[in-house]
């Protein structure tokens, strides 16, 4: 099964979601990209999920114009912005889906502020994609 997270900066949301969903099914093809991708990752992103035991320290933003021809079993939005501009996809995608989150990195306060945020985001991001995990993609995997 192949999946694509995608949102505008792929430096947060989409990252994690990748990340849970690798760590759910290891043997799963995930990807994450951005619309409008940052230069980095924000690194609060790295700090909370490496709280939960996922190293997502080897990836980067990426453009989600290098996915535009790839065919994907679910190609899921995890921001308004992202869903809004979503581009059509000139392979076959067998599923769209918006599983949508706050951005934490709009987030402002002092840094454990931000970063409790981030915690909060991610936990949620944890919830939804278990979810998804468990009534689109276990069964198909078994």
């Amino acid at each position: 099964m192949k999946i694509l997270i995608l949102c505008t900066g792929n430096s947060c949301r989409s990252q994690m979601a990748e990340g849970f969903l690798k760590s759910f099914e290891p043997e799963l093809e995930v990807y994450s990209a951005g619309t409008k991708p940052a230069d980095k990752i924000n690194p609060n992103t790295f700090i909370v999920m490496n709280e939960v035991g996922i190293d997502i320290s080897k990836n980067y933003p990426k453009s989600v114009e290098q996915f535009i021809n790839d065919d994907f079993d679910y190609v899921v939005t995890v921001c308004g912005g992202a869903k809004e501009t979503c581009p059509v996809f000139l392979g076959k995608v067998k599923h769209q889906l918006h599983i949508g989150f706050d951005d934490p990195a709009s987030t402002t306060g002092t840094e454990e502020e931000i970063q409790t945020v981030f915690r909060q985001v991610r936990d949620k991001i944890k919830a939804q994609f278990y979810r998804f995990y468990i009534d689109n993609v276990k069964e198909y995997l078994d």
